[in-house]
Parts: structure tokens; sequence; C-alpha cells
């Protein structure tokens, strides 16, 4: 996507939040807080939700963990629940919708100083989206709330649960959308993946907060601003546990990477080659429209391709079996596989290594891959000389009948037109 067009897709996001915001700040600085002590309260909560939520920063190339999805689980359950809020140990509340936004946007901005002041982000899209999908929830609640018509369905029937099931749905699936359209103007990645990331995760981390959301303000009603800390509890331990399923990823990840340099320290292929590979494997699977679960294997197994090298007794030149005889390709492949089975690597990671000696177009998509990624960095390596790139690209175009699919070098071209992103 171009810089101009993704300019204009956030600005298109952030001028309905900032408006948004004005009003809702306008709102209530006009009017004055209603139940400030409720709203001190579940302002405290959503800060210190922001404060605890962020994990240090997720490896570069990496994709994110399921816990990642929503940076600040604690902070969007407590910011759901209080647009949800229609009473607080027994008696009604008056917030509406503009204070619940105000105190919302006052909480966000507290708990995201410390990451702003780290650089970390893009931390204004996370409040905009913060926003946008609180003011939704707020503005389906609050008017039906205070006007008495919700009391009405409750006591007709089962339809006040329904109801509630039917906002967190809609809630979750505008944030989802939102998240999406964010990503897509920021990396230019296909939007339909990304959603597809999106929605996968919210049966997961998406519904624990919805649910919690729902049931501190429950809660509240019956017991009061106690209800708080108690039921935040387990959605804190689960966002802790996440954190650390968070940080066992990237170190699996590290020592994937570390034993792929085996073959460049061994001398059997040049310095960087495996993650040159891995890298641009990771984004032309992200063209192709590969999902987050998928483009983690192709990554695993573009950084362990060559590791069936350290079988031969001398290395051949710049580490590309090609020129070799298919007999001992498929043997170097085979090798390698077994090597990677042997490290506990998920079994589709050692299959595509295995695979790389087979015709194309008996490969699976991530196999075909890491073959045309691996054969442009051998073709267009620094012995290639200026306009190596472009060469590499024409001769890996010319041999799409026999040795590349057309569809896996076209999505390389466009990558590398953008400056080969891979992350």
């Amino acid at each position: 996507m171009p810089a101009t067009r993704g300019g204009a897709v956030i600005a298109a996001v952030y001028a309905p939040a900032g408006a948004l915001a004005c009003w809702s700040l306008g709102r209530t600085l006009w009017e004055g807080l209603a139940e400030p002590g409720i709203a001190l309260a579940f302002g405290v909560l959503i800060a210190l939700g922001e404060l605890v939520g962020w994990g240090p920063a997720p490896a570069a190339g990496g994709g994110r963990a399921p816990g990642e999805r929503e940076g600040a689980p604690l902070g969007a359950a407590g910011a759901l629940a209080y647009a949800l809020l229609g009473e607080a140990g027994g008696r009604p509340t008056t917030h509406g919708v503009p204070q619940t936004v105000a105190v919302v946007l006052a909480a966000g901005l507290v708990g995201l100083v410390p990451q702003i002041a780290r650089g970390r982000g893009p931390a204004l899209d996370h409040l905009a989206r913060r926003m946008l999908t609180i003011g939704f929830a707020a503005t389906c609640f609050q008017p039906l709330y205070n006007t008495g018509t919700l009391g009405t369905w409750v006591a007709s029937g089962p339809v006040y649960p329904l109801f509630m099931t039917g906002l967190m749905a809609l809630t979750a699936l505008c944030d989802a959308v939102l998240a999406a359209v964010l990503a897509r103007a920021r990396t230019g990645w296909p939007y339909g993946p990304l959603l597809r990331d999106e929605l996968r995760a919210l049966p997961g981390i998406g519904s624990a907060i919805c649910a919690t959301g729902v049931v501190i303000s429950l809660a509240t009603a019956v017991a009061g601003l106690w209800a708080l800390p108690v039921f935040c509890l387990p959605l804190l331990l689960t966002q802790f546990a996440y954190r650390r399923f968070a940080a066992v990823r990237t170190t699996y990840r590290q020592t994937m990477a570390s034993l792929a340099r085996s073959t460049e320290i061994a001398g059997y292929t040049p310095h960087g080659h495996a993650r040159r590979v891995a890298a641009l494997s990771r984004a032309v699977g992200r063209e192709l429209g590969l999902n987050e679960p998928d483009l983690d294997v192709l990554e695993y197994a573009a950084l362990m391709h060559d590791i069936g090298q350290l079988s031969l007794l001398d290395p051949v030149p710049d580490g590309a079996t090609s020129p070799l005889p298919p007999a001992e390709q498929r043997r170097i492949a085979l090798l390698g596989g077994a090597v990677v089975r042997q490290t506990g690597v998920l079994a589709e990671v050692a299959a595509i290594v295995e695979r790389q000696a087979d015709p194309y177009r008996d490969q699976p998509v991530t196999a075909r891959i890491v073959r045309t990624v691996n054969a442009y960095d051998d073709l267009s390596g620094e012995s290639a000389g200026p306009g190596g790139s472009l060469r590499a690209l024409e001769r890996l175009r010319l041999a799409t009948a026999q040795d590349h699919e057309p569809r896996v070098v076209e999505a390389l071209a466009r990558v590398l037109a953008c400056g080969g992103r891979a992350v």
C-alpha cells in the first residue's frame, strides 16, 4: 500500500476517534463528573491495566503471540466494564456515554505515557481503537439502560443476556476490523489475512476480555467497587501466563536462529544467508496470504533449510546446492530434515526442509516459497555485482516453467518492489 494511501486510512480512523474524544471531554467538563468515586476507581483500574499489560517488544521479524493481539487485556476489560455499568452497589449510575469515553481516554493516556516515552508503539493506534470500540459499546448500552428499556427486556425473558452477548460480539468484531485496517495501513500487508488472524484470536484472549468486562459490570452492580480487584485477578493471571508463553516463543526463535548459523560458522553458507531467507520468506508468505501459524512454520523452515549441508565433506561455492546432482540434493535435504526432527521442532518444519529437492509442483506452498527465496538470495549475493537483484529476479522468472512457481516469483517481486518488507 502506498504511504499516502496508508496515511489517509490512518487519518480516517484517527479523525472520528479524535472527534469522539473532544466531544466527550467537553461534555464531561461542562456537566461535571458524575459519581467521581466510581469514575476514579475504574480509571485507576484501566490505567494499571495499561501499565502492566505491555511486555517486552516482540522480536523483529516474528509474529505476534495470541496474548499480544490485545496489548493490555486488563485495561480493555476495565474499560468495557465501565461502558456496561448500569448500577454500583444496587444504586443506578448516571455517567453516560461522554463520561465513559472521557474516563477511558484519560486513564489510557496515563497508562500509555511510559510506552510513548520508550518509543514503543504505535500507541496512538491502540488508543484510537479503544476510543471507538468503547464508544460503540457505551452508545449501545447506556441510553437503553438509563431509559429503563433493558429493565423491561429482563422482566420479559432472556433477551438481556442475548443482548449482552450480541453486543460483546459486535464490539470485538469492531476492534478486530479496526486493528486489521490499521495494520494494513502501517505495513501494506494484505488485509484479508490480517483480519483472519485478528478474528482467529477472538475466541482466546478476546473472549476472556469480553467475559471479564461483563462479569465485572454485573458484580459491581451487586457488590460495589470491591468486585473490581476480585474479578480482575483471573484475567491478570491469564495475562501473565500469555506473557510467559510469548517469552518462551521468543527464546525458541532465537534458539532456531542460533542453530541455523552453524552452517555459516562452518563456512558452508554465506554470512547472514539463513536470516535473509527467513525474513524474505516470511514477507512473501504474507504477500500470498498465509496465516500467522503457517508464517511461523515457514520462518523456521527457512532458517533451517541448509542445515543438511553439514554432511558435505567440502562446502559448495557460496552454499548453492542447485548445481549438484539431483540425488545429492535429495540426500542433503533428507539429512537436513532428520536434523530438524532431532531438535524437537514441529514436524511441518522438517517436512518443508526434506522436500526442498522435490519438483516444485509436488511441494506445499511453504516449501515453494523457501525454494524460490533461497535461489534468489544465492543469485543476488555479493558476487553478483551491481544490478544483481534484478538479474536474479529475471532468472527466476525464466525458470518458472520448471523450477519455481510463477505466483511465488511474482509475490517475491512485489515484496522487493516495496523495499523487501520482512516483518
